[in-house]
């Protein structure tokens, strides 16, 4: 197997040193009841020697639950001022707060969610009942993750 890990390393556009340093596992699916419930494992499995190597893997895990998607929740002030405008409110914080606590506080929303990609605003602003949006995420099973772009604007 490790020969077929150096083969794939060599033949892969990959440029970065680190990447073709990390030791690549090829597995094959443990049965063949697993191949006919398309169920299998994965097939390749990154180790890394890295202090959060554990942590990506059950963020990625979490993040790739089936049955489970990502919710985009990362509109900017101004389109999500758009947003309440069509029902008649005012672009304010408080109605933004308002807002995105009706989304990240839907019952049940961890079954069918498994990430939210939230506005910076977002990040540090708390619920109308006061808990921070984010352990909300976390206590539905949710990976917060932040947009880091300024959009188009240099």
């Amino acid at each position: 197997m490790a020969s077929s890990s150096a083969t794939l390393l060599k033949a892969s556009p990959v440029k970065s040193d680190w990447v073709k340093g990390q030791s690549l596992l090829i597995r094959q699916p443990s049965s063949v009841a697993a191949i006919r419930s398309h169920v299998a494992p994965s097939a390749l499995t990154v180790r890394a020697a890295s202090a959060y190597a554990d942590e990506l893997v059950k963020t990625a895990k979490t993040i790739a639950s089936p049955g489970r998607g990502i919710l985009a929740m990362d509109e900017s002030n101004a389109t999500c001022g758009k947003r309440l405008a069509s029902i008649g409110l005012e672009n304010t914080e408080a109605n933004r707060q308002a807002y995105r606590t009706l989304l990240v506080s839907a019952p049940g929303l961890g079954q069918y969610i498994s990430g939210a990609i939230l506005f910076e605003e977002t990040l540090y602003q708390s619920t109308v009942d006061g808990k921070k949006m984010v352990d909300v995420l976390v206590e539905q099973n949710i990976v917060p993750g932040i947009k880091v772009d300024k959009g188009l604007v240099p």
